[in-house]
């Protein structure tokens, strides 16, 4: 079912216990993701800026995290994208969010939404060109996500992928997850070193405060909240890298699979932990996250 233009503010889905609200004109965000009642994300209020607002979910294309000055280096050419964070001077975040999706198709429990960037047509020219395809499928036992990223030029390019999700965390939520390392960071959020690391495994007293990187994740994770206990799977392009921020004093939680580490083109001694991928002209990156919830 492909909807008019017009018709693609909101999409409401239900199967199950699950429920959820994506924005396609909102560059795709999902306002709302539920099971059984419980709020599990931060709902994004109407007509809230999901860039802005500390509520929701929205995608990360075609890159993850920040480009230092908005450099991304490809065999041998320096390109440039416009930085959106001059407080430290990086590119964040990608380009999808900020852009309209289509609806492709649409039944009561899933939704697959489109996006086409021609980037060399773009105010100012940027340097990719690609189809998007996002989709979100409820089901009894879980809620699937699925992102792609096509090139769609006619020369190979780098491409990354992420999920930027704010679940809720009241009082005594638990985070658990296993990686090989932790990416130490400078004032600006860009990663300078490696460290050993087990991973997470605490309340907010093991995470709070954290806005980090890891690397060699097994690509499963757990937020344990008093009420239920959510378990997060991560497959394809996202099954090595998380990136994790919980802001002090904040009610949200963001663990974020992404498909590269911080500033991946620009840090090439830290490429073999997760470097963006360079896609030949038709070429897929794709990634799964497959969310499942319980009673604790």
């Amino acid at each position: 079912m492909d909807l008019p233009v017009a018709e693609q503010h909101m999409v409401e889905l239900a199967a199950g216990d699950w429920a959820a609200r994506l924005l396609p004109a909102q560059g795709g965000a999902c306002a709302r993701l539920a099971w059984r009642g419980h709020e599990l994300l931060a709902p994004l209020p109407e007509g809230a800026d999901p860039n802005l607002a500390f509520c929701g979910a929205f995608v990360m294309a075609p890159w993850a995290n920040r480009l230092d000055e908005g450099r991304v280096p490809v065999a041998g050419a320096m390109h440039r994208v416009p930085v959106n964070r001059p407080e430290d001077g990086t590119a964040i975040h990608g380009l999808a969010r900020d852009r309209p999706w289509r609806v492709a198709h649409l039944a009561a429990g899933e939704a697959e939404l489109v996006q086409a960037l021609d980037g060399p047509a773009c105010a100012p020219p940027l340097p990719w060109r690609y189809l998007a395809r996002l989709s979100l499928r409820l089901e009894p036992e879980a809620a699937t996500l699925d992102l792609s990223l096509t090139n769609t030029d006619a020369a190979p390019f780098a491409f990354g992928l992420g999920w930027h999700p704010f679940f809720l965390r009241p009082p005594g939520t638990r985070l658990r997850f296993r990686a090989g390392a932790l990416l130490a960071r400078d004032a600006r959020h860009l990663p300078v070193a490696a460290q050993d690391s087990g991973g997470v495994d605490g309340d907010e007293s093991a995470y709070e405060g954290l806005d980090t990187h890891f690397a060699g994740w097994d690509g499963t994770a757990e937020i344990l909240r008093p009420e239920l206990r959510l378990v997060m799977a991560a497959e394809g392009a996202w099954a090595r890298n998380l990136q994790v921020f919980a802001p002090a004093g904040g009610n949200v939680l963001c663990v974020e699979p992404v498909s590269h580490v911080p500033d991946a083109p620009n840090r090439p001694a830290l490429a073999a932990l997760g470097a963006m991928t360079l896609l030949a002209p038709r070429a897929r990156l794709a990634a799964r996250l497959v969310i499942r919830a319980e009673r604790p």
